[in-house]
C-alpha cells in the first residue's frame, strides 16, 4: 500500500496544471480516487441535484476546469488531494477512456478481449496515450467527435472493459492513491490522444431502444441467453461472467426481473448466493448511474 503524506498534494497540483495546459479539464481527487471536495449540499434534505450552477466548488467532475487559476483554487480548497481527475467528453479533446482491468484471479484478460473485438469488427487499436494503473491495468485515451456523447459503461463491451465518457472521469497520471500511483506507459507520453476508430465509436454508442421495440418475448430470449452464459462459466470465470451478464440485463431494462435466475445460475456454478447477489447489486449500481 502506498504511503500518503501531505507533500503529495504539491506534485498532484503540478500534474493537474500540466494536464490543464494540454486542454484537459481537471479537478482534485482524494487517495480513494473520489472527488476531494465535499459537496456544499451534503446537509440538505432532500439532497439538491446541482451540477455546479450554485457557483460553489464541491460538485465532482462538474468542477473540472482548464483555467490555471481555477485549478489552483480547487487544490487550495482541497489540501489533502493526492491526485486529480480528468473530465471525459469535454471539449476540446472530448476524451473517451477505455479502462482495461487486469484481474488474473478471475481469469480476466481485458487486453485480449479488446484485441478480439478489434479483429471481429475490423478496426485497429491506435497508438495513444496510455496510463498504467496500480493494479497493472491500462487506461487508453481516445478522442471523440463533437455532437456524439459516449455513455459510461461497465463491462458492456466485454468483461473487464469499462468505458468513461460524458459525465465520467479518469484518474490522471501522476496521481497517488491508497493502492499506488498512476503513471504514463513508456513511449506514450509524447503521443496525443488518438481519434477513436469509427467502428469502435459505434460500439461505444449503441442505438437507444424504444420500449415498444423491446417486447416481452425478445426480453425472455435475451434473458435466457444471459443465464446460459453464466451457467457455462468455469472456475475462475464465475464472478466475471455473472457481473457481465447482470450489466447487460440492467442496461436492457430487465435486470431486476432476471436477478433471481442469474443468482440461481451462479449458485449452480459454485458461487454462494451472497456472492452472486453482491455481484448483481454491483452491476445494478454501475449501469444505472447517471452523471
Amino acid at each position: 500500500m502506498a504511503i500518503i503524506d501531505r507533500q503529495t498534494a504539491t506534485p498532484a497540483l503540478a500534474h493537474a496544471l500540466s494536464a490543464a495546459e494540454r486542454g484537459l479539464p481537471v479537478f482534485p481527487l482524494s487517495a480513494n480516487k473520489l472527488p476531494a471536495l465535499r459537496s456544499p449540499h451534503h446537509d440538505e434534505t432532500p439532497p439538491t441535484r446541482c451540477r455546479g450552477a450554485c457557483g460553489l466548488p464541491g460538485h465532482g467532475v462538474h468542477d473540472a476546469t482548464t483555467h490555471p487559476a481555477a485549478v489552483r483554487a480547487l487544490f487550495a480548497a482541497a489540501p489533502r488531494a493526492t491526485g486529480y481527475g480528468i473530465a471525459c467528453g469535454r471539449p476540446p479533446h472530448r476524451l473517451i477512456g477505455i479502462d482495461l482491468d487486469i484481474d488474473p484471479t478471475h481469469g480476466n484478460d481485458s487486453v485480449a478481449a479488446l484485441q478480439q473485438l478489434a479483429l471481429q469488427h475490423l478496426f485497429t487499436i491506435p497508438a495513444t496515450v496510455t496510463v498504467i494503473t496500480p493494479s497493472g491495468g491500462r487506461h487508453l485515451w481516445l478522442t471523440g467527435p463533437s455532437g456524439v456523447a459516449v455513455p459510461n459503461s461497465a463491462s458492456r463491451l466485454a468483461p473487464g472493459i469499462d468505458v468513461r465518457g460524458a459525465g465520467g472521469y479518469l484518474v490522471g497520471p501522476g496521481s497517488v492513491t491508497t493502492h499506488g500511483s498512476y503513471r504514463l506507459a513508456p513511449g506514450t507520453a509524447h503521443l496525443p490522444p488518438a481519434t477513436c476508430p469509427r467502428t469502435l465509436l459505434r460500439l461505444l454508442t449503441p442505438p437507444k431502444r424504444s420500449h415498444h421495440a423491446t417486447n416481452s418475448h425478445s426480453r425472455t430470449g435475451q434473458g435466457r441467453g444471459l443465464v446460459q452464459f453464466v451457467l457455462a462459466a468455469h472456475e475462475g470465470q464465475r464472478n466475471t461472467r455473472l457481473f457481465w451478464a447482470a450489466c447487460r440485463a440492467y442496461e436492457h431494462g430487465f435486470g431486476d426481473a432476471l436477478a433471481d435466475a442469474l443468482t440461481d445460475a451462479a449458485v449452480r456454478t459454485g458461487l454462494s448466493e451472497q456472492e452472486a447477489r453482491a455481484a448483481i447489486a454491483s452491476a445494478a449500481r454501475l449501469t444505472t448511474e447517471r452523471p
